[in-house]
């Protein structure tokens, strides 16, 4: 089946070009346009697209809200992929926070936009490791949730990744008790903003056995994707920037 995306921009012109590049892919469809984010809602809602490509700055409703409303919606299946020419990391850890899928920037190439497309319709995280952990451990130092975090007491010392991880669960948070010791070992590991093949490598497992971990960590812990797992993680003191 094919992947069914939704363009949303204010200009006609790049949502024009971004229908040219999706529509040239085999096993892509784009099945509408949106020129803003309230436009994008009512787009959704009547064309069930599989990703939505989502412009930040747009008059009306911006792109930031719109993905916070669509990814709210249960009704709606639909993973957002936010681009803008802006390369910046409150916008990066914004869209995160709205719910979006994933991040690029339009001057991307075409091959580029249409890996992201597929990247974000399979569930995959789209952020590189170096960009996860920048904007990741740069919020969470200063937005914690409050009683999350890992104590020096608890902490285990720093890995190779540069990450700290804590001994026990973060107090408050009982989804985390749902997770195996493997589980919360599989979600330190996507933390550090590591592939399936690389988590793999580490725990000695096959790729096969990371997803169905990884799988039932998202389902466990209620998250849509493993971009906001990684998210969660940091939130809720599974692990924490190494100092």
């Amino acid at each position: 089946m094919s992947i069914r995306v939704l363009v949303v921009d204010d200009q006609s012109l790049v949502r024009g070009g971004f229908r040219t590049i999706l529509d040239s892919e085999d096993g892509i469809e784009v099945v509408g346009e949106a020129a803003n984010g309230e436009e994008a809602i009512a787009a959704v809602a009547a064309l069930s697209p599989d990703v939505v490509c989502m412009d930040v700055q747009m008059p009306g409703m911006d792109g930031l809200e719109a993905t916070r409303r669509i990814t709210a919606d249960e009704a709606s299946a639909a993973a957002v992929l936010v681009l803008t020419t802006f390369n910046r990391e409150d916008y990066l850890f914004a869209a995160l926070e709205a719910g979006a899928s994933g991040f690029l920037l339009k001057n991307s190439s075409p091959e580029q936009l249409i890996e992201a497309v597929q990247v974000v319709a399979r569930g995959d995280a789209l952020l590189s490791p170096d960009v996860t952990r920048r904007v990741i451990e740069a919020v969470a130092s200063r937005a914690a949730v409050p009683g999350a975090g890992v104590t020096d007491s608890a902490a285990s010392g720093t890995g190779t990744d540069g990450l700290q991880r804590g001994a026990a669960p973060a107090s408050g948070t009982p989804a985390l008790d749902t997770l195996t010791d493997r589980e919360r070992e599989v979600l330190e590991q996507l933390a550090a903003g590591l592939s399936n093949a690389e988590i793999a490598e580490r725990l000695w497992v096959g790729e096969a056995t990371v997803k169905t971990h990884v799988s039932k960590v998202l389902m466990k812990l209620g998250l849509r994707d493993r971009v906001h797992a990684v998210v969660y993680a940091y939130e809720h003191g599974v692990v924490r920037a190494g100092r």
